[in-house]
């Protein structure tokens, strides 16, 4: 029996050795067969796909860097389209000549400086991309110009108006950048927010018939733009806008209501020259 097994355990160490030597030599034959791979060459498409990736992301950059321009120009001419319609403010029946004077050209500097700026930035290219970036800047700009033409002539400064004093400013070899239509209503809208204010500050003057022209001026634009609004596209923007200058109209319609009815009681007294009050019958202390 020993003898036996010992027999069967020769033969199994026969038939491993065999079956190893077999594996190895198989394996040294593909080994021999099949040389080290090269690393691979970058294919022809890939390449193509690379380099239009690089110019994508050419373009994105320099795209944001124009918005980031584009941006601080808005945001400049908001800051000095504010200061002409502070100045306008300060009109009165006594100063009315040299306050618009004064704004003229400060609306003047505003084109040359900083409108010119932009137009540049956007000249020749597809400027509705970058439209949200300058947009408040414009619809100040709007506002500021139409509340100027208002206070000289009475009369709302149309689009075409505006985009032609804008042409000068453009290189006649690029497409000009013209504002859009919708920013321009959207300027005129925050105007009526500028007129309520010009025309509570004439009542006080005691100018009831310029803040009823006023009155008559705003609520025609909002009668006009009521029918228009609901046909717009891009109107969600308008419809707030819309809120706004009802309220606007309410408050001059007021004003002006309340001075009809009781303006027996103090506009009269408006602009006298009398410091001490004593018309009212009020006795005069001597401190």
């Amino acid at each position: 029996m020993l003898v036996r097994c010992s027999t069967a355990l020769q033969r199994f160490y026969v038939i491993m050795a065999t079956s190893f030597d077999k594996s190895t030599v198989a394996a040294e034959a593909r080994l021999s067969s099949n040389p080290a791979k090269k690393p691979r060459k970058m294919s022809t498409n890939a390449a193509a796909m690379t380099a239009a990736f690089d110019k994508y992301a050419h373009y994105l950059n320099t795209l944001n860097d124009k918005r980031e321009r584009v941006v601080k120009a808005s945001r400049d001419i908001t800051i000095n389209s504010k200061k002409v319609i502070f100045q306008v403010h300060r009109i009165s029946k006594y100063n009315r000549d040299e306050v618009l004077e004064k704004a003229e050209k400060d609306l003047a500097a505003v084109t040359d400086q900083y409108m010119s700026r932009l137009v540049k930035e956007l000249q020749g290219t597809d400027f509705w991309k970058l439209r949200r970036a300058y947009s408040p800047g414009v619809q100040e700009y709007v506002e500021a110009a139409t509340l100027y033409e208002f206070c000289k002539t009475g009369k709302l400064l149309n689009l075409e108006a505006i985009n032609a004093s804008l042409l000068p400013l453009s290189d006649p070899s690029f497409e000009p950048l013209q504002i859009n239509i919708l920013d321009y209503v959207l300027g005129v809208a925050d105007l009526t927010g500028e007129l309520m204010r010009l025309a509570i500050g004439r009542i006080s003057d005691g100018e009831l018939e310029y803040a009823k022209t006023i009155c008559r001026f705003v609520r025609e634009i909002y009668r006009k733009l009521t029918l228009v609004v609901p046909t717009m596209d891009e109107n969600y923007e308008m419809k707030k806008k819309m809120d706004t200058m009802l309220q606007s109209v309410v408050k001059i319609e007021n004003a002006c209501f309340s001075v009809h009815v009781r303006g027996s009681e103090y506009i009269p007294l408006l602009g006298c020259s009398d410091p001490n009050f004593s018309f009212l019958g009020a006795q005069v202390l001597e401190l």
